[in-house]
């Protein structure tokens, strides 16, 4: 066809066409293999779990209105706060660099080529938000138990999915201060949506529809004026966004992670000076840590609520009944949270690996780096559960030396996670070897585990200290397990042989 009579659809799909007939598609093995793997996977992960969760006692009870109400406007408001969290950093609108640098230099409009990638993303986005949040109603809660709630709770999981989407282009195309709005926005009105379920006891399943029908008709209002912000969305800070994203998405095909997470890591500005002291020596160990920590405001606010919000789980877990969901909940947030108060594991890993250039005496050197991690989040997890013990104290059942006891345990359980996962440099080559098994090559989870090591240690070694018999047994082990994970951190710095 020729420019007269070819209008912006027909070209942005003839560029879509000839993109992706370049030679590189997927085949039809790779695209078995990928089937195999769902299969796989629900055989033995999903199919169990459905299975287990049908025939045990849910984990949380939703049974009264109240507190399904005020459940679902936590979770919804929770996942539109993420969505444009995420949309700050990789949003639906990122396209591979070389397309969008060859729509750019058209005379298309933005809204031509960037509308239908939107509007497929957007929809992607929604259909996996709900089915992930049905499947997680249906494991841990009994929602599903009674057939009359089960309308309402799918309308929940929709509007939510909805607006988790809506949310996410909205976080890519909108200023941070539209996106301070609306963040400000939706905890109002989850806030008036709850008081409005907790005032109308007699509703019965009501109170779902109304978490529904807001969720919905908030995430129409903000699609509006989110497509209509296409037409003057920055196409420059769209094209460092796709070509950090491209670099990232080779980084984690090639097995380094946490290569591809330090590219998103912000960049340290101001108190360059403050880590000096006037005579020109250098302040204290903890002193550079905190330091450090302002350097990159966004990080340590985000670590400070991680640390809060573990601390808090952690003293509801580890009471008289030990509750080992909000155990691990505790124990990952506090995980997340301890590689967020400052640049100083990274600073740790680079002195250990590179001994030349910062010299031997690696034992100073864990003292000076350990010193503000170890301080941050041991400060901030029992500031957090001493928060949470505090407002339930007259209810407060358990022992409070066994709670700071099996707390303290968890810290150190922690920190000996996330030193192992810091240390990590490049994907070990003898991951890549085959494992063969009558299932199949599995060396895949070989290479996943090693990805999220630090995780699966917190995650696993909570489950171990929750199946201790006493708190000094489980103290015991967490320390042992702290130890095997720093020796196996210094093993792969090559610091210790």
């Amino acid at each position: 066809m020729t420019a007269a009579e070819a209008d912006a659809g027909d070209r942005v799909r003839a560029v879509w066409h000839r993109y992706s007939r370049r030679g590189d598609r997927a085949s039809a093995g790779s695209r078995a293999y990928t089937a195999y793997l769902v299969v796989l996977f629900g055989a033995f992960f999903l199919a169990p779990a459905l299975h287990a969760a049908g025939t045990t006692p849910a984990l949380l009870s939703l049974s009264s209105p109240d507190v399904a109400t005020s459940v679902s406007c936590a979770l919804t408001v929770t996942l539109c706060w993420s969505a444009q969290l995420a949309g700050r950093f990789w949003g639906p609108l990122v396209l591979q660099p070389f397309v969008l640098h060859v729509f750019t230099s058209t005379d298309l409009p933005p809204r031509a080529y960037l509308g239908g990638a939107a509007r497929r993303r957007l929809m992607y986005a929604g259909a996996a938000l709900l089915l992930a949040s049905c499947a997680a109603a249906y494991l841990t809660t009994d929602l599903f138990d009674d057939l009359g709630t089960v309308p309402p709770a799918v309308g929940a999981a929709a509007g939510a999915g909805a607006l988790g989407a809506v949310a996410w282009l909205w976080g890519q195309v909108r200023t941070p201060r539209d996106n301070l709005v609306l963040a400000s926005a939706a905890g109002a009105t989850a806030l008036l949506v709850t008081l409005t379920g907790h005032r109308a006891p007699d509703a019965g399943t009501g109170a779902l529809w109304l978490v529904a029908v807001a969720a919905a008709a908030t995430a129409v209002v903000l699609a509006r004026a989110a497509f209509r912000s296409l037409r003057t969305v920055d196409l420059a800070r769209l094209a460092r966004e796709s070509s950090r994203a491209s670099q990232a998405q080779t980084y984690v095909l090639t097995g380094t992670l946490h290569h591809a997470l330090d590219l998103y890591r912000p960049e340290p500005r101001g108190f360059t000076s403050a880590l000096f002291r006037p005579d020109g020596r250098l302040r204290g160990h903890l002193a550079q840590g905190a330091v450090r920590a302002l350097r990159t405001p966004g990080r340590t606010s985000a670590a400070a609520l991680l640390l809060l919000t573990g601390g808090a789980l952690l003293t509801a877990g580890t009471d008289g009944g030990r509750a080992l969901p909000l155990w691990a909940a505790g124990a990952c947030c506090v995980y997340l949270g301890s590689g967020r108060v400052g640049e100083t594991w990274r600073g740790l890993r680079d002195e250990l690996t590179l001994p030349p250039l910062f010299g031997g005496r690696w034992r100073g050197t864990l003292a000076r780096g350990l010193a503000w991690p170890a301080a941050a989040v041991t400060a901030g997890t029992l500031l957090g559960g001493g928060a949470a013990a505090a407002a339930r104290w007259p209810q407060y059942d358990a022992h409070p030396a066994d709670t700071v006891l099996l707390a303290a345990a968890t810290i150190v359980l922690v920190l000996g996670a996330r030193f192992l996962r810091e240390m990590k440099s490049n994907l070990p080559l003898s991951l890549l070897l085959p494992v063969m098994t009558p299932f199949g090559d599995l060396s895949g989870l070989l290479v996943v585990a090693w990805q999220f090591d630090g995780l699966v240690t917190a995650v696993l070694g909570t489950a171990l200290l929750h199946a201790a018999p006493s708190a000094p047994v489980a103290a015991v082990l967490a320390a042992a397990t702290a130890t095997c994970c720093a020796w196996t951190g210094l093993r792969r710095t090559r610091s210790v042989w």
